[in-house]
């Protein structure tokens, strides 16, 4: 059943009322913020799950007073009819996110992040919203877009499960022939590599299927690796920046898979919050799955190094493990033209920025370290060697 807790912003003249599912979280609760200062009503659907919020599910303190809050289950149809009443735009953002604990949790994942909106689209159909944006991820690509020899792209087989386990190299050939790695783009071949990433796949296909089916417009948004305030710190599963800080805050070196080398892009949250929002206000989207990310691609040692240095932690060197885990992917960073051309979208926060005002809003927080725990799962279950 769904409890509501509080009712904001009731009687102010807004541009229309939106619901945002998973909307007390990290990524929800900055997407708030960015649609009240542009004059939109707010609802907030979200279950406040015990990993993200912990066990005493209480809504955050950072979510806005303005904010309408129930409480409730995207799988729960009862809940997300109630939800919708009265609302004229959706953001889907509800679902489990971890690469590493998908591969265990499968159930889980599947009943959550596939069920779920399916759940959400089947009382859309009854009840078509103007608009519908829905939280996708750059994992949905796999390994991203390299080219080979001759600078032809491609996109490439998954890695050798046989060579990675035996000392092979962790770089990506193609005939025996070395790539290398460029900006991934959305006409890249989705090639997902985890039961996370081929969840996500299905939640944007459902979307834009059923939105095109009953006249629904409707954007999927490819997230890369977001960071920034509000992240669960306590989560093992939450962003590597996020579960560095923890280690780093407990004294610990945090723990990188592989050589380090392998290339990401970091894109902050209040750029990702804008970027929803242009995506709710564009038409020219409608239809369409955008990559959202800085554009810019760093080495998970880079960011390691860089988050030592934004904590003033330098003595502490990050763990270089030469393991790796099953449904991890080599490089992938974006190429943000389509948003650029579609959205209007430009990153505007810089890692060093984004990383002091990170280890600023740390500095009041908790992060219990659970990295240890996890990883012994991995290893316990195979997937970690």
């Amino acid at each position: 059943m769904t409890a509501h807790e509080t009712r904001g912003n009731g009687g102010s003249a807004a541009r229309g009322r939106v619901l945002i599912t998973g909307g007390a979280g990290f990524v929800g609760s900055h997407l708030a913020d960015e649609l009240l200062a542009q004059g939109y009503q707010v609802r907030v659907l979200d279950a406040l799950a015990a990993q993200v919020h912990g066990e005493s599910a209480q809504w955050p303190q950072y979510l806005s007073g303005e904010v309408e809050r129930m409480q409730g289950d995207v799988r729960d149809a009862h809940a997300v009819r109630e939800a919708l009443d009265g609302v004229d735009r959706v953001f889907h953002l509800a679902a489990a996110v971890g690469v590493g604990q998908s591969m265990y949790e499968i159930e889980h994942y599947t009943d959550v992040n596939n069920r779920g909106t399916a759940v959400l689209l089947e009382a859309l159909s009854r009840a078509p919203v103007k608009r519908l944006v829905v939280a996708s991820s750059m994992s949905v690509y796999g390994e991203g877009l390299y080219t080979d020899a001759s600078g032809r792209a491609v996109a490439p087989p998954e890695r050798d499960p046989h060579a990675l386990r035996h000392g092979g190299s962790w770089e990506l050939h193609l005939d025996g022939e070395p790539l290398t790695p460029v900006p991934t783009h959305e006409g890249t071949p989705p090639m997902p590599t985890s039961v996370y990433a081929l969840s996500k796949l299905d939640q944007e296909r459902l979307c834009l299927m059923v939105g095109q089916a009953y006249g629904i417009p409707t954007t999927a948004l490819r997230f890369f690796n977001i960071y920034g305030t509000r992240q669960a710190l306590s989560n093992p599963y939450t962003g590597v920046l996020a579960i560095f800080a923890a280690r780093y805050m407990n004294g610990k070196p945090p723990r990188i898979f592989e050589d380090g080398r392998q290339r990401r892009d970091f894109v902050h949250v209040s750029d990702v919050a804008r970027a929803c929002r242009l995506a709710l206000e564009s038409d020219a989207a409608t239809g369409r799955a955008i990559n959202v990310g800085s554009g810019v691609s760093l080495s998970i040692a880079e960011v390691a190094h860089a988050m030592a240095r934004a904590l003033d932690v330098e003595g502490i060197e990050p763990e270089i493990t030469g393991q790796y885990r099953v449904g991890d992917i080599r490089h992938c960073f974006a190429d943000i033209t389509l948003a650029r051309e579609l959205l209007g979208y430009a990153p505007r926060m810089t890692l060093e920025r984004g990383l002091a005002e990170l280890v600023d809003w740390m500095q009041g927080q908790q992060a219990i370290d659970r990295v240890d725990a996890a990883t012994a799962e991995l290893s316990r279950r195979g997937l970690q060697r």
